[in-house]
């Protein structure tokens, strides 16, 4: 049996639908990364900015403290910004040994 325009478009039709949303998935994907990415940058700022402002430390302190999700609080459990910000300081690196004069 031949297959139909009318059949033929259909057809097309649903793989145009199929392709469609496939691309809005990859970029439904890409912008949940975005957003993971800034809110890791800001809340990376904010500890930081807490380390030298202590309004911003109090403000830290509430919004941890105000997390009610048991999934949110268990992260934060035995945490503080002082054990958050000593990890963050980057480590001196050690001198290198003086060289050794020619002979």
């Amino acid at each position: 049996m031949t297959e139909s325009a009318l059949d033929r478009a259909r057809k097309q039709f649903e793989q145009a639908k199929a392709r469609l949303a496939a691309l809005e998935a990859r970029q439904a994907a890409v912008d949940r990364k975005l957003e993971t990415r800034r809110k890791v940058i800001l809340g990376g700022a904010l500890v930081e900015l807490a380390s030298r402002d202590p309004a911003a430390a109090a403000m830290l302190d509430r919004l941890v403290g105000a997390l009610s999700r048991p999934q949110d609080k268990t992260p934060f459990e035995g945490w503080s910004l002082a054990s958050s910000v000593k990890q963050a300081k980057p480590k001196s690196t050690p001198k290198p040994p003086p060289a050794e004069p020619a002979t």
